[in-house]
């Protein structure tokens, strides 16, 4: 975990290597799907980073987490109406916003809200 940190603050990690989409394919068809829209330079995204890793992995085949890099395409934060990054949107199996935050956001907070949406 210190190495990955190191790497992220070094700039030498990807927030988008692991976990990047397409915005056009948020929110994933038919899945439960959590967006993270924020900047590989902003530093709470950074830090949420090896979070939303784990998370993909730990969620693989029941939900979608994605990150979408709004610096590199300013689309998406238009099109969620983007304020602050990061913003993280949930959204149910039927593509429908069911919660937003604005700010880092722990791994519990996350987990908690994915878990109510498979939960339906």
């Amino acid at each position: 975990m210190k190495k990955l940190l190191l790497m992220l603050m070094l700039g030498l990690f990807s927030a988008t290597t692991a976990f990047a989409a397409s915005p056009q394919t948020v929110p994933v068809k038919g899945m439960v799907t959590m967006v993270d829209l924020g900047a590989k330079t902003c530093i709470p995204c950074k830090m949420m980073a090896p979070i939303l890793v784990e998370l993909e992995n730990e969620y693989k085949g029941k939900a979608a987490v994605v990150f979408l890099d709004v610096r590199e395409d300013d689309g998406p934060a238009r099109r969620f109406g983007i304020r602050a990054i990061p913003t993280q949107i949930f959204f149910d199996k039927t593509g429908k916003e069911v919660a937003r935050h604005e700010g880092f956001m722990e791994k519990k907070a996350i987990t908690d809200q994915l878990n109510k949406l498979l939960a339906k």
